[in-house]
């Protein structure tokens, strides 16, 4: 594999930037291929990842992003590598596990599901689904507001944070995939449709909260990649389906406006000055793909611009198999100056992860 075009520019290729292939999601040039990229991206968790003292949740997203590429391309050797580096979180790592008591930390129960389906080791499935099972189950602890939400049927660990729109999937949608009971799915599904009908705005994006009136990069991403992911199992005949396609088509619709020149996205999404900032693009550009895949989106408008995406966002690899230019943990504020001076890293999983999720998008058939 040629490394060397990970770190150049694309206008050496101006050919390979035409959108009249036959199928502008393949065809890649040699090193920004799926295949290629993903390789470089989970090789690089399996060097530097591990269970840690904390199992965060972009770290178990980067985790799940690298067992789906294992998947994919049939990397036995790949899966047999995660698999040993979770191994510690049965025995000398257990306090790595986090507590069944927020969204951020439920999220966890995602990855032992994951690897349950690839595996069929029922040690997995133990472990993963009472993650799954305790969301929905309000603690005798839990505060007035936790049981109000309860009590409507909803999780008790909702915010109404947009974040939790990909945090509350994440482990659901696994947990529905691995009993097939759909009770998992379609209350995923009404709580995605509450957060809808109470944050998203006409343009079809998202504040960052009620109270701080920007469009942050990365909190619209987690939106956009959850709705594609809960598209992506529910049902035809569920009854949230047509409101949470018509949430999805808006705000696509709008990050399609607002795709920068160099093909991403900024870190303040509507502000031309802003940065590019390479979570979120990476974001969106998996609910592209995903919507084309799918058919959700009209291929001749949104697979050029999923293909532009990709490619410039493969410029962003560094040497090492790190992504650059990622915004660092963000919570809110309402100082519009507080989203451009954020700091920026590289290699955070925030950003590793959704790249890997492009991969396994872009490997997969269509529909």
């Amino acid at each position: 594999m040629c490394k060397k075009y990970l770190f150049t520019t694309l206008c050496a290729f101006p050919f390979l930037l035409s959108c009249t292939q036959t199928n502008p999601l393949g065809d890649f040039p040699e090193g920004s291929r799926p295949e290629e990229v993903g390789k470089i991206l989970s090789q690089r968790f399996v060097e530097k990842g591990n269970v840690g003292k904390m199992m965060s949740y972009a770290k178990t997203f980067t985790w799940n992003g690298s067992l789906r590429f294992a998947e994919a391309t049939g990397d036995k050797q790949l899966l047999k590598q995660l698999q040993d580096k979770f191994e510690p979180i049965f025995g000398p790592n257990s306090k790595a596990l986090p507590k069944m008591n927020h969204v951020d930390a439920n999220m966890f129960g995602s990855l032992p599901l994951t690897l349950y389906q690839l595996t069929d080791e029922e040690r997995y499935r133990k472990l993963g689904m009472p993650y799954a099972d305790s969301q929905w189950n309000c603690p005798e602890e839990a505060d007035s507001l936790q049981k109000d939400w309860d009590a409507k049927g909803y999780t008790w660990q909702t915010r109404l944070w947009i974040d939790d729109m990909y945090m509350i999937p994440a482990v659901q949608l696994q947990a529905y995939k691995v009993t097939e009971d759909r009770k998992y799915i379609d209350r995923t599904a009404r709580e995605m449709v509450l957060y809808l009908d109470s944050l998203q705005r006409p343009n079809g994006l998202f504040y960052h909260a009620p109270d701080v009136p920007y469009y942050w990069g990365r909190g619209n991403g987690w939106m956009a990649a959850g709705m594609a992911d809960v598209l992506a199992s529910l049902p035809e005949d569920s009854e949230y389906r047509t409101r949470i396609l018509q949430g999805y088509h808006t705000m696509m619709e709008s990050l399609l406006k607002y795709q920068n020149e160099e093909g991403l996205w900024n870190q303040l999404i509507d502000q031309s000055d802003c940065w590019t900032e390479t979570s979120g693009s990476a974001m969106f550009t998996y609910a592209f793909i995903q919507g084309v895949k799918h058919g959700w989106l009209d291929a001749k408008t949104y697979a050029p611009a999923a293909r532009k995406a990709w490619l410039a966002l493969v410029k962003y690899i560094n040497e090492k198999g790190d992504v650059r230019e990622v915004c660092v943990g963000t919570n809110k504020k309402n100082d519009k100056q507080y989203y451009y001076d954020r700091p920026r890293n590289v290699g955070d999983y925030h950003g590793q992860a959704p790249m890997l999720w492009c991969v396994g998008a872009l490997l997969a058939e269509e529909e």
